[in-house]
């Protein structure tokens, strides 16, 4: 451990060395890309920490508080103190302590309170003006030519030098000087003090020759004045910069004289807990109809996967939003969900169409609470983002055409996370409470400032437009059941939306003007019988199906007779079964399957030849290109599809047949594809386990000491001396060695799913390695497997794994 005789380190890898092994898995724990891979001793490390995109993506984790402590931090030379930075962020000691201690637990600042120092690349990504202010003075006026210098010198009682860099330190001793600038600008005329303050909120501004040379005897107007002391610096000749220790002189001595200590408040607006419980119960068992009524429709009739992007076409876009009867930004979401939960999937060959999974008949199985928790849990963990179809993409190849639904490039990692902070703000505010779109925006701009955003801004506008479609909230404010789903998960959530719903109904009331009336959710048994007579005609309250000739073919084609139908509405229907009802199951039944149509070209056959001789003298009839071959048997130019779709555009109630002449019934669930898991959310973060971490820990250490013993060891010795010392950690990450049945056992059950696994290697040399590996072959002792750290693929000798884990 090294560190001076005072016991304070003297590096950011001495500091780590000294932390507790807590605090060590709680920095992993807060910067999980510091494990990708597990670095191999403290100097590797420090050197993981202090990459540009390990610390931006530190930094993007901090509030609005925690930063302008860290502007304050930037602002001062290494090493500086607590005290110092309570003049510059002026706030109560214990709160700036405790943001001082997030910076040190995240490796972004290291040292006792009274030798505090700032990662190097920490203050390289903060930038040379922390806490919107210019460079420094001695950044500033760095290019001034040496008679400037000079000339500033005599301007403000100095002595001049011979040479640039001591006249500058003088100038320093000036401006650099607290109480000595704070004399400058109590004589400053308030004109220099307004165009002090415009060019403060910017850092610099752009004026017309800004170089000039200005003597205070000279000066005319406010910018010459300010220019011949040195409070304002040109850096070329159109741009002056305000150094940044007259910014902090100019807001009274404090980089943020008004810390953002807490988020702003957020003005509640009263809903009430049941009238939100209410508005959104109804809103989640439309939900759960409008997914069960789009999939049922793709079951039958599965629309296309694009060429190009993936997605549905324009065709299918308006295909679905019509089948849901919603505008387009509205199905655009029910569509998503079906994908996001894995409902859907696309399916084929090349893919073809996009299809309902097997999960979807595991949904359909459920009660309707339980499948809007399934919905609603997807919703809040995907990173696609519904609400930017439509529009142009900001990246990829296709920036020219608009997003479509299910297009691949609708993920952004940063949506999981604020969807997620949109949801707790919400849960914050007391039970039956909305708030301002403004308010909660404002609050989540403070909690992570550097994340926020034009983008991210209207997608918080979104979420909550999707919140609402959900039935997440009720006129803005979160209903009891989804406090539950974002507290105790979603069998809770389950149990108290199932009390609000309204208890399914086993009738309905069939009219005389051929409609049927649902005045309330329908049994599944019944919906899904009475979906294959009749269309939704309108939702709501109540639900209109409406029945025609069209609708009652469809039930014989699915293989229903009139027999079946006739039982069904006299056992289903409230009222008597209407006449005209009965009368057109009994005529569409009569007619139903006398024309046969098969597959040749395609062919039509019936034994009524006065029907046959009927067709083919009907005109309309013409694009089919029918001969007649027989009394009783056509044959057609086209498909039996186009010709099965043309009779029945004329009225003809036709049935398509086999090759063996059965009739061919079609079902509504025949289409399915294969075993699908549901998309992963992107994200540019990845959780660990702790014991991941523990393990990460245990490891780090034994590799350095095993770093600090190889002074005088070979690489061999150094590998076998971490191998030895981490050992400890098998229960974790591996160690001690498995059997080899067992590494060949993992390794092909990795392979065959498709899984990443993570190996403990020994090279050929003796050093000791951590790889995340795709496995793809394993065949005499040799695994063939994919590297993602030298992104190819690579052999591993099976004897030389000494450890194998899920990645």
């Amino acid at each position: 451990m090294s560190s001076d005789g005072n016991g304070v380190p003297r590096t950011l890898a001495d500091d780590l060395r000294q932390r507790s092994d807590a605090a060590l898995e709680a920095l992993f724990e807060a910067r999980p890309d510091l494990l990708s891979p597990v670095p191999t001793d403290m100097t590797d490390l420090v050197a993981r920490a202090a990459t540009r995109l390990s610390v931006n993506r530190a930094l993007d984790r901090l509030d609005r508080f925690t930063l302008q402590v860290l502007d304050a931090l930037a602002h001062l030379p290494d090493p500086t103190d607590v005290d110092a930075m309570a003049r510059l962020v002026p706030v109560d000691r214990p709160a700036l302590s405790n943001a001082v201690s997030a910076l040190r637990d995240l490796a972004l600042a290291w040292g006792p309170d009274d030798s505090l120092r700032l990662v190097r690349a920490v203050r390289e990504a903060v930038g040379p003006g922390p806490g919107r202010t210019g460079p420094p003075l001695a950044t500033a006026a760095a290019g001034y030519p040496a008679a400037r210098l000079q000339q500033l010198l005599v301007d403000l009682g100095l002595p001049t030098t011979v040479d640039p860099p001591s006249a500058l330190n003088r100038l320093l001793d000036v401006l650099g000087n607290p109480d000595r600038l704070a004399a400058l600008l109590a004589d400053a005329p308030p004109a220099a003090i307004e165009l002090l303050a415009k060019v403060d909120a910017g850092g610099s501004g752009r004026v017309e020759r800004a170089d000039r040379a200005v003597r205070p005897a000279d000066a005319a107007t406010p910018l010459e004045w300010l220019l011949a002391r040195g409070l304002l610096i040109a850096v070329d000749a159109d741009t002056v910069v305000l150094p940044a220790e007259v910014a902090v002189a100019r807001r009274g001595g404090a980089l943020h004289p008004n810390p953002a200590l807490h988020p702003p408040a957020a003005a509640p607006i009263r809903v009430g807990v049941n009238e939100a419980d209410r508005i959104g119960a109804g809103q989640a068992l439309t939900t759960v109809r409008l997914v069960e009524d789009l999939l049922a429709a793709w079951a039958t009739d599965p629309p296309s996967v694009l060429r190009s992007g993936g997605g549905l076409g324009v065709r299918d876009t308006r295909r679905a939003e019509t089948v849901l009867g919603l505008p387009a930004e509205h199905a655009a979401l029910i569509v998503e969900l079906t994908y996001v939960s894995g409902l859907v999937a696309a399916d084929g060959e090349d893919p073809e169409s996009w299809v309902p999974t097997p999960a979807y008949d595991r949904w359909l199985a459920l009660d309707t609470a339980p499948r809007w928790a399934l919905l609603a849990e997807a919703w809040l963990a995907t990173s696609r983002v519904s609400s930017f179809i439509g529009s142009k993409p900001d990246y990829g190849t296709n920036r020219d055409r608009p997003l479509s639904p299910l297009s691949a490039d609708l993920d952004r990692a940063w949506a999981p996370t604020l969807r997620a902070g949109v949801i707790t703000e919400l849960a914050a505010l007391p039970n039956g409470t909305a708030t301002h779109l403004t308010d909660l925006w404002a609050r989540l701009a403070w909690r992570a400032p550097r994340r926020t955003g034009a983008s991210q801004e209207l997608f918080v506008r979104a979420t909550l437009a999707e919140a609402a479609l959900l039935g997440l909230t009720g006129q803005g404010a979160l209903t009891s059941y989804a406090r539950r789903l974002a507290g105790d998960g979603s069998d809770a959530a389950s149990d108290k939306l199932e009390k609000l719903l309204p208890t399914p109904l086993d009738h309905v009331l069939i009219q005389a003007d051929l409609t049927a009336v649902a005045p309330g959710p329908l049994r599944r048994d019944l919906a899904l019988e009475l979906a294959l007579a009749a269309r939704v005609e309108s939702t709501g309250a109540a639900t209109v199906y409406r029945f025609s000739e069209a609708s009652i073919r469809h039930a014989l084609d699915v293989g229903r007779n009139a027999a079946d139908l006739h039982e069904l509405f006299a056992r289903a229907s409230r009222t008597p079964v209407p006449q005209p009802l009965t009368y057109l199951i009994d005529d569409v039944a009569r007619r139903h399957g006398h024309l046969r149509v098969g597959a040749a070209g395609g062919y039509i056959r019936c034994d009524d030849e006065a029907l046959i001789a009927e067709l083919v003298a009907d005109k309309r009839a013409a694009p089919l290109k029918l001969r007649r071959l027989a009394p009783t048997v056509l044959v057609a130019g086209v498909g039996p599809e186009a010709v099965l779709t043309k009779l029945r555009e004329l009225g003809y109630a036709p049935t398509a047949e086999s090759a063996a002449g059965a009739v061919v019934l079609t079902s509504p669930g025949a289409r399915r594809t294969g075993p699908r898991t549901p998309p992963r959310p992107v994200s540019g973060e990845r959780s660990i386990p702790p014991t991941l971490a523990t393990a990460a820990v245990r490891a780090l250490r034994a590799g350095d000491r095993a770093a600090a013993a190889g002074k005088r060891a070979s690489a061999a010795e150094r590998a076998t001396a971490a191998l030895r010392e981490a050992t400890d950690v098998g229960a974790v990450i591996g160690f001690p060695r498995p059997s080899t049945a067992t590494t060949l056992d993992r390794l092909r059950t990795a392979a065959a799913a498709g899984e990443s696994v993570w190996l403990g290697y020994v090279g050929d040399d003796g050093t000791a390695t951590e790889r995340i590996v795709d496995p793809l072959t394993l065949d005499g002792g040799v695994l063939r497997a994919f590297d993602h750290r030298h992104n190819k693929v690579r052999s591993f000798k099976v004897s030389r794994i000494r450890a194998v884990a899920d990645a």
